[in-house]
């Protein structure tokens, strides 16, 4: 009888090798960033499009009114009217359809830490009523922030919120054009407004231009690309930016002339002031005064 042979038992798979995850390259950080700063400006435009509450109302009032609100942030010694500030700010974004996750977060993501950069020196020279005491190890120093201190970043740091803020509200509720030509009205050179709204025009060209670049490479490319390429690459696309961009301003003034262009801002639309445009002026100045006598009676 032929004797049993015992199964030879299957040795176990080697486990795969983990690849590491490929790190996005210059380029493919470039045209992420490309094209969320595009669909940023698209979504501004269609917000100041919309038939909400504060894209009704004039221009130039819209413009005189948020300066009147960021000169008082500006003079405010307590932040508790700046925070009645900021409180009508968010009051005007929810009546303008304003995305409140959008609006805040833009503004409160980056303002806190640039504005704590410039204000941390302060906290350990401002004299006072001691709040925080580190002493340094094997050190006589001792580490102090006072309350007095800790008042004023968070003063400071609320100030610069709620500037921003009004600032991304005006820019938000108001088309770009009309912005301009409202600056005009009020005394800015026209100069000065042309070329800030011809490179704000065509800035938006350009990345896409860019954007065209970067993608066009992209599908183009095999494999992995060392550093020193793509250094390369992305000063060739440099140069020829430049002479894109030197080619067109050339194109674009002869245009101009052509039709008839005399230096002047023109809009298809005609400003002008009607009863509710008067009202929320007399609201909004009527808040600031309330405001400012708020600060004052705080501050005596």
């Amino acid at each position: 009888m032929a004797a049993k042979v015992a199964p030879i038992a299957a040795a176990p798979a080697a486990p795969a090798a983990r690849s590491k995850p490929r790190k996005p390259s210059f380029a493919e950080k470039t045209l992420a960033d490309i094209t969320h700063n595009i669909e940023q400006a698209v979504f501004t435009e269609e917000n100041a499009r919309r038939p909400a509450f504060l894209q009704r109302f004039d221009p130039r009032l819209k413009l005189v009114l948020v300066g009147a609100l960021l000169l008082m942030a500006g003079l405010a010694h307590h932040v508790a009217t700046v925070a009645l500030i900021y409180a009508f700010t968010l009051v005007l974004a929810i009546l303008s359809r304003i995305p409140l996750d959008f609006y805040v977060k833009r503004v409160w993501l980056g303002i806190p830490f640039f504005a704590g950069v410039v204000i941390i020196p302060s906290l350990f020279l401002v004299g006072g009523t001691p709040f925080i005491r580190w002493p340094v190890p094997a050190t006589p120093l001792v580490i102090t922030i006072t309350n007095q201190a800790l008042a004023g970043a968070l003063l400071f740091v609320a100030r610069v919120g709620t500037s921003v803020s009004l600032a991304v509200l005006l820019v938000i509720t108001t088309q770009w054009a009309d912005l301009l030509k409202a600056l005009t009205v009020l005394g800015v050179p026209e100069a000065f407004v042309l070329i800030v709204g011809m490179a704000y025009r065509y800035i938006f060209l350009f990345l896409r231009t860019l954007d065209n670049m970067l993608l066009a490479r992209q599908s183009r490319t095999v494999g992995a690309t060392s550093g020193s390429e793509q250094r390369q690459y992305v000063v060739a696309s440099i140069g020829v930016l430049l002479g894109k961009s030197f080619q067109m301003s050339n194109e674009v003034y002869q245009a101009m002339l052509s039709r008839g262009f005399n230096g002047r801002v023109r809009t298809f639309n005609d400003y002008k002031m009607t009863p509710r445009d008067w009202a929320l002026g007399a609201i909004t100045l009527t808040l600031a005064a309330v405001a400012l006598i708020i600060d004052r009676r705080l501050l005596g």
